[in-house]
């Protein structure tokens, strides 16, 4: 079973159902769920062969009325977040500086659905030093270096690890979701080499599906190219047309697409791109040969 069904399945079962009523907002907290996946992935830097540290502290920034309807459920829904980035983490090998935290902030910039989520490492006083995933003592304020803002690496790196890079790794995107990604940060779409072709696929669960044809439909019907058995998606809910760029088309679904942290009717696709649909998350790939 994966992380964000899991997820799911424990939010369900908190204060007898009363999370009912707050998954009818806009902003579903699988969602952010997913957002915190992303921001993890984006934001991880490789020190060594054994080692790949992801941010700890997050910030996910809702509109007032989001906000609102979420703010009152804000320590458990923080909780089973954190809960989600550790399992998510150990499942990806990652490692982390310091204590998971998650915190919902308001921002008045921000439309109903709508959603920022911003990152940062902070190490704590006794960094963690064992296996990927894992915990650690109270985060210490930095020591000289850049300060521990968020979308900024660790300024201290704990005895005998290898120096923290000063920016994101090629492809990272130093920002949170609902902004765009800096130019610096993201990678072009592959173009394919002379005499050559782009292959292109996706990757639901593990599961690759190669994208053969020049449309691939996606949906809960048996007809669909690829069929979702997801209860959040409708019977064709989207469309990928692969190309220069590739894009993505929602079909008039029920509960409409989420791309890269943003909810859209279309969007162009990149390697790596995620797409969530109901409560799944497909990985758009591509690559020259």
């Amino acid at each position: 079973m994966g992380v964000l069904k899991k997820f799911e399945q424990r939010l369900e079962g908190l204060v007898n159902g009363t999370f009912a009523k707050v998954f009818k907002s806009e902003v579903q907290p699988v969602e952010i769920a997913g957002a915190l996946q992303r921001e993890c992935d984006n934001n991880a830097t490789i020190w060594n062969r054994d080692r790949t540290v992801v941010p700890n502290d997050f910030i996910v920034e809702l509109s007032t009325p989001d906000f609102e309807r979420l703010s009152p459920y804000s320590g458990q829904l923080g909780d089973e977040l954190a809960g989600m980035v550790r399992d998510y983490a150990k499942q990806q090998r990652y490692t982390f500086m310091g204590p998971i935290k998650v915190h919902l902030e308001k921002a008045d910039d921000l439309d109903t659905g709508l959603y920022r989520v911003r990152s940062r490492t902070l190490a704590s006083s006794s960094s963690q030093q064992g296996g990927p995933g894992g915990g650690g003592a109270a985060p210490a304020a930095p020591q000289g270096g850049r300060p521990g803002g968020y979308g900024y690496p660790p300024s201290a790196a704990p005895s005998g690890a290898p120096p923290m890079p000063s920016a994101p790794p090629p492809g990272g995107r130093p920002g949170g979701y609902g902004y765009p990604p800096a130019a610096s940060g993201q990678r072009p779409p592959a173009a394919p080499a002379a005499g050559g072709r782009t292959r292109h696929w996706i990757e639901i669960n593990g599961t690759r599906h190669q994208i053969s044809r020049a449309t691939l439909v996606m949906g809960r019907s048996t007809d669909a190219d690829v069929r979702i058995d997801d209860p959040g998606v409708s019977r064709r809910h989207c469309e990928i047309r692969t190309g220069t760029p590739s894009t993505i088309q929602d079909l008039g679904s029920t509960n409409g697409i989420v791309v890269d942290g943003q909810h859209t009717t279309r969007a162009t696709l990149r390697d790596g791109s995620r797409i969530v649909v109901g409560s799944t998350t497909i990985i758009y790939r591509q690559a020259e040969g």
